[in-house]
């Protein structure tokens, strides 16, 4: 009688263990709401012929563009990943969509992410703005790069495959989109109308970006290559697939404790532009901190080859942060504009801009809470 408990508690045993075994093991996931709120005022001068002021609350940026979004995360065994995020930019001045109305104008993609990197599909972020992500101080703000070339920071492609890796301080990425832009919000770089995925023209709206980095703690070197392909009736010119707009961009920081100086160059060729189609974006930033304040300056300048057009823009901005999460700055930047350019001090919204020629001073204060 012993000896039958004994084997009924063994074949017991063994059929737990085979259950087990058998059983779907349960995934780690998480989803992470996250978010960025950034409300401003600011005044502008020198507005149009008349000369106007301007005051207003800006819609789409100030020390950051407003954003919310969601990103989760799937682990999937083996040390792999189902990764996605889904990021909706507005205006917080009216409660709207930017980047064109879309829902998640700023990021919408899901992939698959290991020890060799991350491969995501749809729309995505270009390798220019990772490449910009440590030497250009300002960023995407009220005064900034943007003011000089608005794509910088609306780098971003619809229909897109990206790949991003990260090896012992080197960060290496591509991306390739089938159709770049499928939004007609323009002309303005928040929609280019250039939809692609064209059985008749294989090329058109086509765009591709490469980047090679390195970061250590005390430096860090970029490039990166982003190449925009033209398609019938895109903005900015493109309409034809064998045009193209191509950016290059060089560019390094030093880090001395909390405080960074930054310089780069970005050559952009736009055969879009017949007179001017080579220019070259340089700058000089540096960044100080002390206990809860920080002090940013940095120097623009644009020059385009061949031709009389160019502007200086020198900003400067201070930021008292309350907590990790909340700040308060002030911004000034004066643009001076050379031959027929006619670009606004502020990359905060369309219709501020000076006569062809013409100077202009920006002010700007504001509240940035982050979640």
């Amino acid at each position: 009688m012993q000896r039958v408990d004994a084997a009924r508690a063994a074949v017991m045993g063994a059929a737990a263990v085979l259950a087990v075994a058998g059983a779907p093991v349960a995934a780690q996931s998480s989803v992470t709401l996250y978010g960025v709120v950034d409300v401003s005022v600011e005044t502008l001068n020198n507005v149009g012929a008349a000369s106007d002021r301007l005051t207003r609350v800006p819609s789409l940026t100030g020390y950051l563009p407003s954003r919310f979004g969601l990103r989760g995360s799937e682990d999937l065994g083996a040390g792999m990943r189902a990764v996605f995020v889904l990021e909706n930019g507005f205006a917080p001045d009216q409660g709207t969509s930017n980047q064109g109305g879309r829902l998640f104008g700023r990021q919408a993609w899901a992939g698959l992410a290991g020890a060799w990197g991350t491969v995501g599909i749809v729309r995505q972020y270009t390798m220019l703005f990772y490449s910009l992500l440590d030497a250009d101080i300002m960023g995407p703000a009220l005064y900034s790069s943007g003011s000089l070339d608005s794509y910088i920071p609306n780098a971003r492609a619809d229909n897109a495959v990206t790949y991003q890796g990260r090896f012992a301080g080197w960060t290496l990425g591509a991306t390739y989109s089938f159709g770049r832009d499928t939004v007609n919000a323009g002309p303005s770089p928040a929609g280019t109308n250039c939809a692609g995925e064209n059985p008749n023209d294989s090329k058109a709206c086509r765009q591709w970006s490469a980047l090679a980095k390195y970061d250590s703690p005390r430096f860090g070197v970029a490039a990166a290559v982003d190449e925009l392909r033209g398609g019938a009736g895109a903005f900015g010119g493109l309409t034809r697939s064998d045009l193209t707009d191509t950016r290059a961009v060089l560019n390094g920081y030093l880090k001395f404790g909390p405080h960074k100086l930054a310089a780069g160059i970005l050559r952009r060729d736009n055969e879009a532009s017949v007179a001017t189609p080579k220019s070259d974006l340089m700058w000089l930033g540096g960044s100080a901190v002390f206990g809860a304040f920080t002090f940013d300056a940095q120097l623009f300048q644009l020059d385009f080859k061949d031709s009389d057009n160019g502007a200086l823009l020198p900003v400067v901005r201070g930021t008292y942060r309350f907590t990790r999460r909340t700040a308060v700055y002030a911004t000034a930047a004066v643009i001076d504009n050379k031959g027929a350019l006619a670009f606004s001090v502020s990359g905060g919204g369309p219709g501020g801009q000076p006569i062809a020629g013409g100077s202009q001073t920006g002010f700007g204060a504001g509240l940035l809470h982050s979640f």
